[in-house]
């Protein structure tokens, strides 16, 4: 087991999001106070560091389950929406936010595009930690 386990795992990714404001390549975009974080969502984000704490969760996903690309995210960020009386029905999370997360890791140089696998057709090849990435989430007590 790492650190990254060893903390209560709310605790670690406040820590993380903290750790990820002093990272210059890590910038909150203008247009993240104007947009719903999936279709689900009735308002868009109040939180000034949704940013920072979404990133930390995205990090740590992909350090916990290896490779990780913007689909399988949407999947696990999504929730259900209220669709009035009928029953309600699970969406997926929007993308653009976790697509820019992903690039800013890309560039801050924690994550990079995994080679995809010769012979498997259907394996889209995701996002991997890289050492550096590896060094950073278990640098944080």
């Amino acid at each position: 087991m790492t650190k990254v386990f060893e903390l209560d795992t709310h605790e670690y990714n406040l820590k993380l999001a903290e750790a990820l404001k002093k990272v210059p390549e890590f910038e909150t975009p203008e247009w993240v106070l104007f947009v719903k974080s999936g279709p689900a969502k009735e308002r868009p984000v109040n939180d000034p560091d949704f940013w920072y704490r979404r990133a930390a969760s995205v990090l740590k996903q992909i350090y916990k389950k290896g490779s990780l690309g913007t689909n399988k995210l949407r999947t696990k960020y999504g929730s259900k929406k209220n669709r009035g009386m009928r029953p309600e029905k699970f969406q997926r999370a929007g993308g653009k936010i976790l697509r820019t997360i992903l690039q800013q890791a890309d560039k801050a140089g924690f994550t990079e595009i995994q080679k995809p696998i010769k012979g498997v057709r259907s394996k889209k090849p995701g996002r991997i930690l890289t050492e550096q990435g590896k060094k950073f989430l278990e640098a944080i007590n």
